[in-house]
């Protein structure tokens, strides 16, 4: 016996930053010549995204005077530490999260609130304790028995075992209400240190929170749902020091390496046939995707792997374009659009997330 999404909600905080205000605040933060400047220029340029979130409004002031976070002077010295970081993600998150949650469940009656039995929070962009997850309780009105499971630092396929861990609930507990909710301030921890991985993550990360409520087959009556049928993962050893995430003294600090696409584009064709398998499907069964945009790169590398056209990714990139790569949150925001759009009924998606290990998380799912 099964489980489904029956509904999913998104939101962002309140900084909308255009793209180009963010290029012109991080070529300032490096201190880049000219030529640098251009080589940092064209890797905004090709991102694919317009604008992205924050919590902190300083990424679209140009002068250093109207920063309200990070130190007012052009060098941004003293660096702000980790300390101060997570003080802010400590105010911020749950308030985010907790407007994901609304918008998952506003359509319906109040009582759902006090039905909710289990609460899986994902987030690998800050902790404290007592956590985010009593926060929700306690924001939301969810009853003080919600059984709670918090999902932490897995990066961005940890919402995919979010929905791991809710479908073995739901599976063993057919009357559960499993609300999954992905909350990642990820512009939190810019870093500026002179380095390629930092321009690349600093181009492509944003803030954004997702919930999905996750309920048995048998107890779901209306449609569109999305039908959550197997799951699957693999970690390539060869690619372990490709992508990372640490804590630093000044947040915390991201390893991206140019090589992840290429690892993600040798083997996720046959990851995909070990995910097939694994569901007792044939890859004819497959008729859409919903893949992770960590961005450009990664989509274009499983199109290229899985001779896909650019349109079976429409989704992902307009995600991408439109709110940056939110680490965990970002594939139930991919989702969201798909289950809006309600235009795959019967229909079986494969779907992929990626992140350190070099970690490939895999659904299939179905829409009904």
């Amino acid at each position: 016996m099964g489980s489904c999404i029956s509904a999913i909600g998104t939101a962002n905080p309140e900084y909308k930053i255009p793209q180009e205000k963010i290029f012109r605040f991080m070529a300032n933060a490096f201190a880049l010549d000219d030529t640098n400047k251009a080589r940092l220029k064209s890797i905004y340029d090709h991102a694919g995204i317009s604008h992205r979130y924050s919590v902190i409004p300083d990424f679209g002031f140009a002068n250093s005077d109207d920063f309200t976070f990070f130190e007012q002077n052009t060098l941004l010295e003293p660096f702000i530490p980790t300390q101060k970081r997570l003080q802010l993600y400590q105010q911020k998150a749950a308030n985010v999260a907790a407007d994901a949650v609304k918008a998952c469940l506003k359509d319906f009656d109040q009582r759902i609130y006090k039905e909710i039995t289990h609460l899986i929070t994902v987030s690998c962009t800050g902790m404290y304790a007592p956590g985010l997850d009593i926060d929700l309780v306690e924001q939301l009105g969810l009853n003080r028995s919600t059984e709670r499971t918090c999902i932490t630092f897995m990066g961005c396929y940890g919402a995919v075992n979010g929905l791991k861990t809710a479908d073995y609930i739901c599976r063993s507990n057919p009357r559960a209400k499993v609300l999954v909710v992905s909350v990642e301030l990820c512009t939190l921890h810019f870093q500026k240190e002179n380095t390629l991985d930092n321009w690349v993550a600093n181009s492509l990360f944003s803030d954004g929170a997702a919930a999905a409520l996750i309920e048995n087959n048998d107890q779901i009556f209306g449609s569109p749902v999305i039908e959550l049928e197997s799951f699957y993962t693999e970690f390539l050893p060869e690619a372990r020091d490709e992508m990372g995430w640490y804590v630093g003294n000044t947040g915390f600090e991201m390893r991206l390496t140019s090589k992840v696409s290429r690892q993600i584009k040798k083997y996720i064709k046959p990851i995909t046939h070990n995910l097939l398998a694994h569901a007792g499907l044939d890859y004819s069964q497959i008729s859409a995707y919903a893949i992770h945009p960590g961005g450009k790169k990664i989509l274009e590398a499983v199109e290229d792997a899985l001779e896909l056209p650019e349109e079976s990714n429409a989704i992902a990139y307009e995600v991408l374009q439109q709110y940056g790569n939110m680490s965990s949150a970002t594939i139930l925001f991919v989702l969201d659009k798909m289950l809006k759009a309600g235009k795959l009924i019967d229909q079986r998606i494969l779907s992929f997330a990626f992140g350190p290990g070099l970690t490939v998380e895999g659904m299939v799912l179905q829409m009904h």
